[in-house]
């Protein structure tokens, strides 16, 4: 198309100033955010297991011997009741996510003036750079986090001869100490606290370090320069380079991480051997062959999927004036931008055998940071991967798999002591040690989010998906379905029959929101709220098609088909919109950020348009309550929401107010968008924005969860033509799509396997492989049927287009 810009750079003309401003690197496991100052470069580094803390008991006899009183009181009407008795089921806060320190480089600069500054991200090489000039000399940097090599790697020019002269430094917020490490590098070796309050916990020892040796985790950082010309010295106060041409500075870093059940300070890794060995990797290769390993790498990734939306003048500015003057200005490679930003983030944040994206991703400068920077699996955590399937990364959905399969472990621990249960459970939040007790500081926490013990249900729709995406049975069989029978079964022992007969959970919550009863009680647990039920729904139509598909489980799946055909329906109240719990107690005024009432419409399947129009009609009017305010993630999540009501003028929208630019990184529940480098703002920085916006993009582009292709369902007027290519549909499709004039163009489907294949095109279409047109069926006007061979691509286009 004429008007494609293949440019993807963030791109500003002054170094950060505050963290938010700072760019992000990272390769799964090692973090860094570059700041870009010319006399003193800060890079802010991170590792994806440093954590405080270490495995604890966590459960709580106790919930189990309250459970059946907290049942009757809320049977009998006493939800304040029932508030105040769950605080006795729960067990301690996670720990938090941990900084590892700040490279300094402190440059002797001279005094003179700097100009042509520019700092920008290339999203299509995964290169941060900072140019500029003082006086007749030309400075670059370049720096990446590298996945085949696991180091960061920070190369430096100048293109006068001998003008780089500079000290780096490794700091840390943690106790630590350098060491030189032969001429020309040094170690910092460091240990974590054994205990970090979360930073809500008004508390006075809230960071507490053990003596050597004891609870804690260790860490360790390695660095080394390799300069062109001039003199190296390393000494414990840095490595001090004078009048070199060109350095290349590497860092590998390790934790004494040794398994979520072992503690880190007293049966840990030795972290320094971790840094030497991969440091002494990489420094075999020259900085062009890590730089070409690197890029290859990241596009391997990165390339699968396009998008264009078409380019105007605006995309010329730097990046946090356009996202300033968005609103006003005709910008939509901006959109672009934060699509392709998300998929970027996720190939940096989560790699096959690292940890999953956290809250942060993997990017976080406090040693108390908001909400411990941990997985909150009430929507939080699961957002980070909506769009690892659809966008084309599903081997970056591994380390969420690998924290479920945890999970389970210690989960079904949790689901004994706790509730006398089967199966595996986790409620609100977990941590590195996975945790999956209610959180709460034993009664400190309020239960509309400790007590809630669906996280394990939420988390194994991302099993189905992953199996739904790429019909990978081998996963299903071996992996998958026997972490959700452990869910499912779960569901199954805390399930419980109300008074008419009906399935129901008790206690129950919607997560983080509260109801006003009729009588003037309010409160967060009831029974059966519609999160729950819907949830469990999902959870057990997942397993039965999967036992399905594999040919196993007879008896388990006559179990769930008899418990899901029981289960308390969602129920349609007083103003038309979908009851957010078992009683009709919904505030037409309430703007709560959560929507979990809606989970059945995204990310489930229950609420469709053409399968329950009644309940589709009803969430929509419960959107429509909630409005379009709230937090960063609450926006993104809307934006799938609007997308599935094939509304793509109102997720446009959503889209709109998300590319604010905020200025604040105070916490806030409303006033989200995004910050200067594009991260996601609660506020405070919360990544799982960026992620869900990428995913509703997508979902505004291409649908596949009712049992058909959608093209272009939720096109907005605001993108009259486009194409976005190799995204994926569930059932094992690719899916490349060009529109003009508000109009389909031209669609192609490759197929991962033979079998059929079901398309609604908002036109008519016919369908040519290989230069043949395909027989095909028309059950409706604008569905199209036909049968796939495994390997072979379609084109689909508009019948009075197709030729003749």
């Amino acid at each position: 198309m004429g008007m494609t810009n293949n440019e993807l750079i963030l791109s500003y003309n002054r170094p950060a100033a505050q963290w938010v401003e700072a760019l992000p690197a990272g390769n799964g496991r090692l973090g860094v955010m570059v700041f870009g100052d010319v006399a003193t470069e800060r890079l802010g580094l991170n590792e994806d297991t440093l954590w405080s803390g270490g495995p604890t008991d966590w459960n709580n006899p106790r919930a189990r011997q309250v459970l059946p009183e907290v049942r009757r009181l809320v049977q009998t009407g006493d939800y304040v009741g029932a508030d105040a008795l769950c605080r006795q089921m729960q067990g301690p806060y996670n720990q938090s996510y941990q900084p590892l320190g700040d490279l300094y480089l402190r440059f002797d600069t001279g005094d003179s003036s700097v100009v042509d500054y520019v700092r920008d991200l290339d999203l299509h090489t995964a290169i941060a750079g900072v140019r500029f000039r003082i006086g007749d000399a030309f400075f670059t940097r370049e720096v990446f986090v590298s996945a085949p090599n696991q180091v960061v790697v920070i190369h430096l020019t100048c293109d006068q001869p001998g003008r780089l002269s500079f000290t780096a430094t490794l700091d840390s917020p943690h106790p630590n100490r350098t060491a030189a490490q032969g001429t020309s590098g040094i170690m910092t070796t460091g240990k974590c606290p054994k205990v970090v309050a979360p930073n809500y916990q008004p508390i006075e020892s809230a960071v507490v370090y053990d003596e050597e040796g004891g609870e804690g985790m260790t860490f360790a950082a390695r660095i080394e320069a390799v300069a062109d010309g001039g003199q190296v010295a390393a000494t414990v106060g840095g490595i001090h380079v004078h009048g070199a041409t060109t350095v290349t500075l590497l860092l590998a870093a390790g934790t004494s991480f040794n398994g979520y059940e072992r503690s880190p300070g007293k049966e840990g890794a030795d972290p320094s051997v971790r840094a030497e060995v991969d440091l002494q990797a990489a420094l075999q290769r020259s900085y062009a062959e890590l730089r070409a390993a690197h890029i290859a790498d990241h596009a391997r990734l990165f390339d699968r999927v396009t998008l264009d939306l078409g380019v105007t003048d605006a995309a010329r500015r730097p990046t946090d004036e356009r996202s300033r003057v968005w609103q006003h200005s005709n910008d939509p490679q901006l959109v672009t931008l934060l699509f392709q930003y998300g998929r970027y983030l996720l190939i940096a944040s989560s790699r096959p055998g690292t940890q999953p994206a956290n809250l942060q991703g993997i990017w976080n400068q406090e040693v108390r940071p908001p909400w411990s920077s941990n997985w909150t699996v009430n929507i939080n955590t699961q957002m980070n991967y909506w769009l690892a399937e659809s966008t084309n990364l599903a081997e970056l959905h591994a380390p969420l798999f690998d924290f479920i399969a945890d999970l389970s472990v210690t989960g079904s621990r949790t689901a004994e002591v706790n509730y006398g249960c089967r199966g595996w459970v986790c409620h609100h939040n977990a941590d590195l040690w996975r945790q999956t007790a209610p959180p709460g500081n034993n009664g400190e926490g309020d239960p509309v989010w400790a007590m809630w013990p669906m996280g394990g249900a939420w988390l194994c729709q991302h099993l189905w998906e992953h199996y739904a995406y790429g019909r990978d049975e081998t996963f299903l069989r071996e992996r998958a379905y026997p972490l959700m029978r452990g869910a499912a079964e779960f569901c199954l022992d805390w399930l419980m029959e109300d008074d008419r007969g009906y399935l129901v959970t008790c206690p129950s919550t919607s997560p983080e929101n509260k109801f006003t009863t009729p009588d003037g009680q309010t409160a967060a647990v009831s029974m059966a709220s519609t999160n729950d039920m819907t949830l469990i729904w999902d959870l057990f139509t997942n397993c039965i098609e999967a036992a399905h598909v594999l040919g196993i489980d007879e008896e388990f799946r006559n179990q769930l088909e008899t418990a899901r055909a029981s289960l308390f329906p969602p129920q349609v109240g007083r103003l038309g919109q979908l009851q957010e719990w078992f009683q009709d107690w919904d505030d037409p005024e309430d703007t709560h950020r959560h929507a979990s009432h809606l989970f059945g419409l995204h990310p489930g399947r229950l609420i469709t348009s053409r399968g329950t129009p009644d309940l589709f009609a009803a969430a929509r009017r419960s959107l429509e309550m909630r409005g379009d305010e709230g937090t960063g993630w609450s926006m993104a999540w809307k934006i799938n929401f609007w997308a599935r009501f094939q509304d793509g003028d109102h997720a446009y929208r959503l889209l709109g107010n998300m590319l604010r630019l905020v200025e604040t990184t105070e916490t806030q529940v409303q006033g989200g968008g995004v910050y200067a480098n594009l991260f996601d703002a609660h506020p405070p920085f919360q990544i799982d924005g960026n992620f869900g916006a990428t995913a509703g993009i997508a979902e505004m582009l291409l649908q596949s969860h009712a049992g058909e292709i959608a093209l272009l369902p939720a096109l907005p007027s605001a993108w009259p033509d486009g194409q976005v290519t190799g995204l994926r549909a569930r059932g094992g499709f690719e899916v490349s799509i060009t529109w003009r004039a508000g109009r389909l163009s031209e669609a192609t489907i490759s197929a991962a396997q033979g079998g059929a294949c079901r398309v609604r095109t908002p036109v008519p279409v016919e369908v040519v492989a290989e230069g043949a047109y395909i027989p095909i069926q028309r059950p409706e006007n604008d569905v199209t049927f036909f049968s796939v061979e495994a390997g072979r691509i379609y084109r689909l286009m508009p019948s009075e287009r197709a030729p003749v």
